[in-house]
């Protein structure tokens, strides 16, 4: 399959103009599926406006990937890095609105990473700036491994990403089980008056998913999920599982950083409906454009495919 030239969809004001004029939301605005009901906001989600319009019943799992307020290459105002006070105020900002919807039980997940260089800054100052608000209640530090990272011959390699899990009230909650075996067998605990293997005692043939997931492969360009010009994208098996695990069938699911469309498309399969909101009407367009190539396709993504095939990027 050839791979098509795909650049960075934030990083050049040429290509931002160009496709900004295939955006069919602008900021403000948002789209209505008409099949299952999802809804794709194009707008601020620190702007409490917003939700009046479009939020017409409270949401049973919020799902976060905010900026992690980390150096990198090309800045854009999705990924950026501002002092850590400022980042703490918009953070405060888009958990207000966010609390403003959700339901009297219900889940949050959110994800953060956390900088080696600078006291790993803005991990540990979000994790108590969480305590401000005392009906959320933390559950568990959730770490995915990568199997690609990067780092020096002076530290460790860096493969980890952070996820933190909250409730309000008290929600149900969905075991969740991976695609590893149980190869330890044999060992006992007391059932009533029997003395069971954790073979009899188990409701599968594989482990649990605990606190550390080192099952799911981190996305890049080889994968069918792969969506060629987004740089943050989450394994869909991540959002998969936060999803069974913290919701049910027909709720509804929102995250306020859509990017690549990853918690709509999950949220899809797994027959919840979900309203997500993006800054970026690019990236708006991507998530509305990722969600009816699923359903034309099946393809979970373009691999190495542009999902802008009207456009030579490389005459741009």
């Amino acid at each position: 399959m050839k791979k098509d030239f795909v650049p960075r969809l934030d990083g050049n004001e040429k290509i931002k103009d160009t496709l900004n004029s295939l955006a069919r939301i602008k900021t403000n605005e948002a789209w209505t599926d008409k099949e299952r009901g999802h809804i794709v906001i194009c707008g601020d989600c620190t702007d409490p406006t917003i939700y009046d319009s479009f939020f017409t019943e409270k949401v049973d799992l919020a799902i976060q990937d905010p900026p992690y307020n980390i150096a990198i290459t090309v800045n854009s105002e999705q990924l950026f890095e501002t002092d850590i006070e400022n980042y703490k105020n918009f953070s405060r900002l888009w958990i207000n609105n966010m609390l403003q919807i959700m339901k009297e039980d219900s889940s949050i997940y959110i994800w953060l990473g956390a900088d080696q260089k600078k006291g790993f800054q803005p991990f540990a100052d979000f994790i108590l700036l969480m305590r401000e608000f005392p009906d959320v209640k933390s559950r568990s530090f959730i770490t995915l491994r990568n199997q690609r990272g990067y780092g020096t011959q002076k530290n460790w390699m860096s493969l980890r990403q952070e996820l933190l899990y909250y409730t309000i009230g008290n929600p149900g909650f969905n075991v969740q089980y991976t695609d590893i075996p149980k190869i330890l067998k044999g060992y006992y605990k007391k059932i009533g008056d029997e003395n069971l293997t954790n073979e009899q005692r188990s409701k599968s043939e594989c482990i649990r998913a605990g606190n550390v997931w080192v099952d799911i492969q981190q996305v890049f360009y080889r994968l069918k999920e792969n969506v060629p010009g987004a740089y943050a994208q989450k394994p869909i098996k991540s959002i998969s599982r936060i999803i069974d695990a913290s919701s049910n069938e027909k709720d509804l699911v929102t995250d306020f950083f859509s990017h690549s469309g990853t918690t709509l498309l999950a949220s899809e399969i797994s027959n919840r409906r979900a309203i997500v909101i993006e800054k970026d009407p690019i990236f708006a367009e991507l998530t509305i454009r990722r969600l009816e190539n699923y359903r034309k396709t099946s393809d979970l993504g373009w691999q190495s495919q542009s999902p802008f095939p009207e456009i030579d990027f490389s005459k741009i």
